[in-house]
């Protein structure tokens, strides 16, 4: 075979493998948003079907010999063909050795665990979840074994969201961040709180959607590639870099949770509508990794929009939606009020200084699951122990607890700690950038294009073709280092309640 054939052909499976995850992603994104509720059983079966479809065109001798070829070339071509084969190479460990079979039933599983997980949320009633939730750990383990026998489950599964991060990485991560945030929280916890109470008046839905129009603007996301919707738990999906979907969920007596899942969402939206042209249609489309992408939003979220400058600067126009409810708010009322630091039971809904802790609880759970130590109906259980040592706070109910989050249900088990990680690969990012940038400066003026020209160009147009350690060397010239992290909420947080 001529290198040159063979190239073609890798990219004409790409474009074609492109085409099904589209289609498989705008029917996720629709039976999440607008589909009817009874619409679960077609979108199930469809989905599977589409599924073996694309294992496939990826899981036969043919495509087997067209990587190993291309492999044993790999210093004949350019970056991209190269690091398209390397994922591609490390993609098929888990496909080539899960039978079509189990492959197709766990994407029917995993579709009506979602489904139920919707319903069980809104009905409180983790009962009704937990067999499904049982199913997606024993597939999840098994898979792992399937791909890696040598391995812990939980490790393929850490590397698999967060390559290079191991148990053994991870304990020493938290086991630092944990011993330096705890304090500071006891701290802050003795301190008298800002009044935030008029974040949770009275806040119509259509006036929230205009409020979300106009922070699309702030941000600079092009509303010609990128639209809003809304659903139970928000996330985006991207198909490339001209159609994003971010979505929100719009709550009339609280003012700032689709404010900021708007903004975090619009993070991971910039960072692929930044991806480099040629990514277009190429399975490196997207982000490095899950904590590379959560780097981005929560930048975004925290870091810009939590920022004293990007509250000045969007205060009067919120006032101006809402002047009744905030007639008696400035502008420092509303800064400090974003970021009140307290423990609480929801992730999603917690603070910047928090917010790790919420990760932790879900990563040692995982762990217990993943090693038989825990079984799924003990979950709530333990969840309600953890949130008690860990952060003091009593769980009311499974809703607010264990089935708060989406990603089990997806059978994401692995990716929690992403969460944290791109919090502290965001911090390590600021400190470097402000070499380079007066920050405050460019977001009091709005000129928040600028700070997103700067992540473009040192993360967000490599798509996948960089590793997240290489993305963290370009930008910081050094590892990851988590000292950044702690140094950063410590200074902030210092300062807000001045300690």
């Amino acid at each position: 075979m001529e290198l040159n054939e063979a190239v073609a052909k890798l990219k004409e499976k790409n474009k074609k493998l492109a085409a099904y995850y589209h289609a498989m992603g705008v029917m996720y994104y629709d039976i999440e948003t607008a589909a009817p509720k009874n619409a679960i059983g077609g979108f199930s079966d469809t989905m599977a079907a589409l599924s073996e479809i694309t294992y496939k065109l990826e899981v036969n001798e043919e495509n087997f010999e067209l990587l190993d070829f291309l492999s044993a070339h790999a210093d004949e071509l350019d970056e991209i063909t190269r690091r398209e084969v390397e994922q591609a190479q490390n993609g098929l460990k888990l496909l080539r050795n899960v039978p079509m079979e189990e492959y197709v039933e766990y994407q029917r599983i995993q579709s009506e665990a979602s489904a139920v997980w919707h319903e069980a949320k809104v009905k409180n009633d983790y009962a009704m979840f937990e067999p499904h939730l049982k199913k997606l750990v024993e597939y999840n383990i098994k898979f792992a074994k399937y791909a890696a026998p040598e391995k812990d489950p939980y490790d393929y599964w850490l590397n698999e969201f967060e390559e290079g991060f191991t148990q053994d990485v991870l304990d020493g991560y938290f086991d630092k961040v944990k011993a330096a945030l705890v304090p500071l929280i006891h701290k802050i916890c003795e301190k008298e709180k800002p009044d935030d109470s008029f974040i949770y008046k009275f806040y119509p839905i259509d006036k929230q959607r205009e409020l979300s129009q106009y922070l699309m603007d702030v941000i600079g996301i092009n509303k010609d590639d990128c639209s809003i919707g809304e659903t139970e738990h928000p996330f985006t999906t991207g198909f490339n870099k001209h159609d994003l979907r971010i979505t929100t969920h719009y709550y009339e007596n609280a003012l700032t949770y689709s404010m900021y899942s708007v903004i975090h969402e619009g993070g991971h939206a910039t960072y692929e509508m930044g991806n480099c042209d040629e990514l277009t249609g190429s399975p490196l489309f997207g982000g490095a990794s899950c904590g590379m992408h959560e780097s981005q939003s929560r930048f975004y979220e925290n870091i810009i929009g939590r920022s004293k400058a990007f509250c000045e600067l969007v205060f009067p126009r919120i006032k101006e939606i809402f002047p009744e409810q905030l007639k008696d708010v400035d502008a420092e009322k509303f800064y400090r009020a974003v970021n009140l630091a307290q423990p609480s039971l929801v992730r999603t809904e917690s603070d910047e200084l928090t917010y790790s802790l919420h990760v932790l609880i879900r990563y040692e759970i995982e762990k217990k699951l993943m090693h038989g130590e825990l079984d799924t109906k003990d979950l709530p259980a333990e969840w309600n122990r953890l949130y008690k040592e860990y952060l003091g706070v009593d769980v009311p109910s499974d809703k607010e607890g264990c089935l708060q989050d989406s990603h089990w249900s997806g059978g994401s088990f692995g990716y929690f700690p992403s969460y944290s990680l791109g919090s502290a690969y965001g911090a390590q990012i600021l400190a470097h950038m402000n070499k380079e940038l007066d920050m405050d400066a460019l977001i009091a003026s709005g000129n928040i294009g600028k700070i997103t020209e700067w992540l473009r160009e040192h993360i967000h147009k490599y798509g996948q073709i960089k590793k997240p350690a290489e993305l963290i060397r370009i930008c910081c010239g050094e590892d990851f280092d988590p000292d950044y992290y702690i140094d950063y909420l410590t200074e902030k947080f210092t300062k807000l309640y001045e300690l």
